[in-house]
């Protein structure tokens, strides 16, 4: 021990037999780390073998100064828990009290020789609880609209048209520069190509057949998966952060009426549209590239295009639009409103919505693929 410190202020102990012939424990002095210093591990060594006599008093009321760290080091000797017979000061009740509510801290991880097993059924298991999540969602979302047709004048008008400017009008600038840009690169490849034999004009049914039936709708969805996705989640696990969404359960407004419902009709009205949008300034952007590098004209591919790509293909886009933007709401809401009242939980759960939103996209359109290979695609005989 420091022979800096006061006498009174040194750590000591002594055994104290009380009147009734019990033994007592009595502590004095300062119990800090900076009083004990080093030679905390032997008092805590001699502490801990006096602590396994039974029937021992523990009298802590003459301890100058106790700090946390010392605090612990004694409910560690006492086994994570009070023994039969303690003093205390109100001061270090208070410091015993907080320890008993601590949690403990968990057990290391033990080796697991089927640990890839072991995750890969975790996965599992996750993935079936959001599956079970999302059509749990959407039965309600089918009960919500039978409600809404019995009932029209509760249909969330204003709630409809805020989702179809947020999500529509408000997308339609990064969609036409992405889709631009890649009707560029995909003309200036495609004609390169087609020039070196003489079949310049097919470019027009490339572009087409490319951009209406499959890059236009997987764009538009991929990009509002990324941008109005990733908004509904936040905005619902804003919600679950401030508790808006418990102040609407205690008003009985239904979650699924009022938030869900709306972000879904929204959505699978705006995103056909977008799609529209998108499929169409890739052409312009893929048929002006086509007249700079191999001098097609804009008029000839305008005046081509409804034959080389059949009006089958359009619908067909439009309905991907739809479906991929009523995916992406329920996926988006799904876990908005799983997302748990902390600020790591709402940046988790808005990065597993895009990401499974995107999945979901590309599944939907493989799924239309191999659905209508049979439509819209003319097969030389």
């Amino acid at each position: 021990m420091p022979s800096n410190l006061p006498a009174d202020h040194r750590a000591r102990y002594q055994l104290v037999t009380l009147e009734t012939g019990a033994t007592c424990l009595q502590l004095t002095g300062s119990y800090t780390l900076i009083s004990l210093n080093q030679s905390l591990p032997v008092i805590a060594g001699e502490l801990a073998q006096l602590a396994k006599q039974s029937g021992l008093y523990w009298d802590l009321t003459n301890i100058h100064q106790l700090d946390y760290a010392n605090a612990v080091m004694l409910w560690q000797i006492w086994g994570r828990q009070r023994p039969d017979h303690l003093l205390l000061r109100p001061e270090q009740e208070k410091m015993f009290l907080r320890l008993e509510k601590t949690a403990l801290l968990p057990e290391p991880v033990q080796r697991k020789w089927f640990l890839p097993i072991s995750l890969l059924g975790q996965q599992l298991l996750r993935f079936l609880d959001h599956l079970a999540g999302m059509i749990t969602l959407s039965g309600q979302i089918v009960l919500d609209i039978l409600y809404l047709i019995a009932h029209p004048g509760r249909i969330p008008a204003r709630e409809i048209s805020a989702n179809l400017y947020r999500t529509g009008a408000q997308a339609l600038g990064i969609t036409a520069i992405v889709g631009f840009l890649i009707g560029i690169v995909l003309s200036y490849l495609s004609s390169e190509q087609l020039h070196m034999f003489g079949a310049d004009v097919y470019i027009v049914n490339i572009l087409g057949m490319s951009i209406i039936r499959e890059l236009g709708p997987m764009l538009a969805a991929i990009l509002v998966a990324g941008r109005s996705g990733s908004a509904m989640t936040a905005q619902l696990g804003v919600m679950r952060v401030t508790e808006e969404l418990d102040a609407l359960t205690v008003m009985g407004i239904p979650h699924s009426l009022r938030l869900v419902l709306p972000k879904i009709i929204g959505l699978g009205f705006a995103l056909p549209l977008i799609v529209l949008w998108t499929s169409a300034v890739a052409l312009i952007g893929g048929f002006l590239a086509a007249e700079l590098q191999v001098g097609l004209s804009i008029r000839y591919a305008l005046t081509a295009l409804p034959d080389a790509v059949p009006i089958a293909n359009l619908w067909l886009a439009l309905g991907k639009g739809v479906v991929c933007g009523m995916a992406i709401a329920l996926i988006a809401c799904h876990f908005g409103l799983r997302i748990k009242p902390n600020t790591e939980s709402l940046g988790e759960g808005t990065t597993n919505s895009v990401v499974t939103s995107i999945t979901a996209v590309i599944i939907i359109d493989a799924i239309f693929a191999i659905a209508f290979s049979n439509i819209g695609i003319r097969i030389a005989g």
